[in-house]
């Protein structure tokens, strides 16, 4: 909301030296930073991840920008943080305050900014131009940086991962990818797109080998959902904030490097090879969601994921979106296989159904493969939670209306676990179906028998992810 409909003065903000110190933004308990030089006056709109690599990629060394703050968005609880000195630079000897979004016309007004940059993913072409303008109606200019200015280079061959919207099922493809690349006998390490929720500092550069490592970074349930997949095939993973410094330390043990993207952003990372993802139960989000399309228009290799249970009708449309989108990519069709440890809990049973948390929140999904599985198995009920939710997970519901008889595994924080944990244990069924990848019972109490859903993926056109991995190698990795 617009803290006043007095319009800014321009002609002051041309030299914002005359105004002085501003105020800290009312509410916050931030400091300010204060007004100085000439510089072009930068706000970086984000939600800890693409925010903070484009800061540290672009503006942190320039000369010609001073970044005076971040907003953040999307994750709970990320706000109200400081981007540490350690991090920021010299040229940031104060480090960089972290506001709400919610706080965005203040901050332009206040601290008399020139550019915002738009720096977060998943999200609605139509939402991108309703904060364009926000900002614009401020008299700032709104800014989107490519590729080329973010994406790092690497000594090694980088293969990445990515997908047109949270869900699509990236993880399956990068385990795909870990087997096939091993067959050749090579070593790969996967680096994941940034979850930074907590000490960002400590943060800088995380490197998970054992699920004790999860424990001993403190690593939320998110986190824990992307990398126990390949901690437990064996492969190292690596994460955090300052993806130059991580880059380097997986080139060290690395033949191969492959990028598991999250959030359906870009990879941070120049890649050899992109391997993008679409999902039929969500057809058109290709073409409506920033930057998914720009995804599946970068793309190589295009996979459409979930023939099994899609609608015919949603499958078509996404093919003829690849074909419009990206005429000479291969496209590769597949089905995400589900797998329930112990059917036979399903069966006849009032089952609760636990789904990833973020495919269900901001992916937009009413449901995911727990879903499936409870229905093909046989549940006699699938027991809607909703009227069971706990603490912050009422919340979730309101905001996310579109989900169906679903919990998602929200646990980004300790205080959403335990709400998690509540919710669960008020729930009134039979069986617990998880279908989050994480052993959620190593976390949290499950009082009632539960059975794991796994989803891998199955290729059923050709050419596929054997033809395609064997071709890069002998191109990429063995000339």
């Amino acid at each position: 909301a617009f803290v006043s409909d007095k319009i800014p003065d321009f002609d002051a903000r041309e030299d914002p030296r005359a105004r002085g110190d501003p105020e800290p933004v009312a509410g916050t308990g931030l400091p300010a930073m204060p007004v100085s030089g000439r510089r072009t006056r930068v706000l970086i709109m984000g939600a800890a991840g693409r925010d903070f690599h484009t800061f540290n990629t672009y503006f942190r060394d320039h000369p010609g920008y001073e970044v005076v703050a971040f907003t953040a968005a999307q994750i709970p609880g990320i706000a109200g943080r400081q981007y540490p000195p350690a991090l920021s630079g010299t040229r940031y000897p104060r480090g960089i305050p972290i506001y709400p979004e919610e706080q965005l016309e203040t901050l332009i007004d206040r601290d008399h900014i020139d550019q915002v940059i738009f720096a977060y993913s998943d999200v609605s072409h139509l939402a991108v131009m309703h904060l364009a303008s926000r900002v614009l109606a401020r008299g700032a200019d709104f800014r989107l940086l490519g590729p080329a200015h973010t994406m790092l280079a690497s000594s090694r061959p980088v293969i990445s991962v990515c997908a047109v919207r949270t869900g699509c099922g990236k993880g399956m493809v990068v385990r795909r990818l870990i087997s096939l690349v091993r067959h050749h006998g090579l070593r790969p390490v996967v680096v994941r797109h940034p979850m930074p929720y907590g000490d960002l500092e400590q943060q800088a550069v995380q490197r998970f080998a054992t699920l004790e490592d999860c424990d001993r970074h403190a690593c939320t349930l998110e986190e824990r959902e992307e990398y126990e997949q390949h901690i437990r095939a064996g492969v190292v993973v690596y994460a955090g904030v300052d993806y130059e410094r991580i880059l380097r330390a997986a080139e060290a043990e690395a033949d191969l490097i492959l990028w598991d993207g999250g959030n359906n952003d870009w990879p941070f990372f120049r890649s050899d090879l992109e391997i993008v993802l679409l999902d039929p139960h969500r057809a058109g989000h290709e073409v409506r969601y920033h930057p998914g399309e720009t995804n599946a228009r970068r793309a190589r290799v295009l996979i459409v994921n979930k023939l099994d249970s899609a609608p015919v009708a949603g499958i078509q449309e996404v093919l003829r979106h690849c074909a419009q989108l990206n005429p000479t990519a291969t496209i590769i069709q597949a089905r995400s296989a589900v797998a329930v440890d112990q059917p036979e809990l399903i069966r006849g049973k009032r089952v609760l159904v636990i789904e990833d948390g973020p495919t269900l929140t901001h992916g937009e999904m009413g449901y995911g493969s727990g879903m499936i599985a409870a229905q093909r198995y046989g549940a006699a009920e699938i027991v809607d939670p909703r009227p069971f939710a706990r603490g912050s997970l009422i919340d979730t519901f309101g905001q996310a209306p579109w989900i169906g008889h679903a919990l998602p595994a929200m646990g980004y924080s300790p205080r959403q676990l335990e709400d998690l944990a509540a919710t669960i244990a008020a729930v009134p069924c039979e069986t617990i179906v998880i279908a989050t990848p994480v052993r959620l019972a190593r976390l949290i109490a499950v009082p009632h028998p539960s059975c794991q859903v796994s989803y891998d993926l199955e290729e059923v056109s050709q050419p596929d992810l054997t033809d395609i991995v064997d071709g890069f190698v002998s191109e990429r990795v063995r000339r």
